[in-house]
């Protein structure tokens, strides 16, 4: 088990790494474009860009608190970082987004001067890609790993590839018609976009700092505990539950017939606790409170 934990960080550590090291690679590329055509479109990308490399690290050091094991000041670890982390990058995204809208309307009034619009469309369609790419696995890592640093990381890079998109098809119209609106035009559609995805990752990250139920666990939570009541003719109330960053945490009471014995009424609760974490998928922690049906309510008072 020691084996696996250590080999799932390394893998988390690779894809941010991965993610960092190409961040900056994008940042060079999108300038060089930028500068080559003076589109806006193309610099909304590259904004866009200087604000991923800023948050990638930000989320590379997020990810190294976060697989810090408990201690005597962080009883249940270091996982809940992943949520600062979210809301940080969702707030860098928002930035971008109003910068691009503000150096665009800018360019707007005080005039467009596009060239070379070919080469701009070229590099950004090579961006495109390999920010899809990035992105598609970053994901992928996320959810397979449970780490709301690498999903939300991987979510701003498939961003940054519909920006390029958005970039590649206003740029492409603006080469094509010779029309230059379209890049501006673009831009600004991009940015609200843009700022659409930021506000969502801010509000995933507020969600996750104030514990907001999660109605998907809720209702595994609420099939797996009625069957359990109906193969150990037991019941249940108190069911509360909140995410980790990296997993989650259920807390319950059981009643159990006042005749059934402590170790057989443990047994039960085990075998629930198990059901539990196997319908959510690990990491999952239990901790159930074992209670007398009758006159439960006193033990309350």
């Amino acid at each position: 088990m020691a084996y696996n934990d250590t080999e799932s960080e390394r893998q988390k550590k690779f894809a941010m790494s991965l993610s960092l090291g190409v961040g900056i690679g994008m940042f060079f590329l999108k300038f060089v474009a930028y500068a080559l055509t003076n589109s806006t479109a193309i610099l909304s990308d590259a904004a866009e860009s200087i604000v991923h490399v800023i948050a990638v690290g930000f989320a590379t050091y997020s990810l190294h608190i976060s697989t810090k094991p408990a201690d005597e000041e962080h009883h249940y670890g270091h996982a809940k970082v992943s949520f600062m982390s979210a809301g940080f990058e969702g707030a860098m995204i928002i930035i971008a987004a109003l910068f691009i809208i503000y150096e665009t309307v800018e360019r707007l009034i005080s005039g467009l001067s596009i060239q070379n619009l070919g080469t701009g469309l070229w590099l950004t369609s090579a961006a495109l890609m390999i920010n899809g790419a990035l992105g598609t696995y970053l994901i992928w890592v996320g959810k397979r790993k449970k780490s709301l640093i690498l999903e939300a990381n991987g979510k701003h890079v498939l961003t940054d590839a519909w920006t390029s998109f958005g970039v590649v098809l206003g740029v492409g119209l603006a080469w094509y018609t010779g029309w230059n609106y379209f890049d501006p035009i673009c831009a600004i559609l991009l940015a609200l976009h843009i700022l659409l995805s930021g506000f969502k990752l801010v509000r995933q990250s507020i969600n996750g700092l104030l514990d907001t139920a999660d109605p998907e666990i809720d209702k595994i939570l609420n099939d797996t505990l009625a069957k359990a009541k109906a193969d150990f003719d037991i019941d249940y109330h108190r069911v509360r539950h909140m995410s980790t960053g990296d997993g989650f945490r259920v807390e319950l009471h059981l009643l159990f017939p006042d005749e059934l014995s402590i170790k057989e009424a443990h047994r039960q609760a085990t075998e629930i606790e198990k059901r539990i974490e196997t319908a959510i998928e690990p990491p999952t922690l239990v901790t159930t409170h074992l209670e007398p049906i009758r006159d439960h309510e006193e033990h309350h008072r």
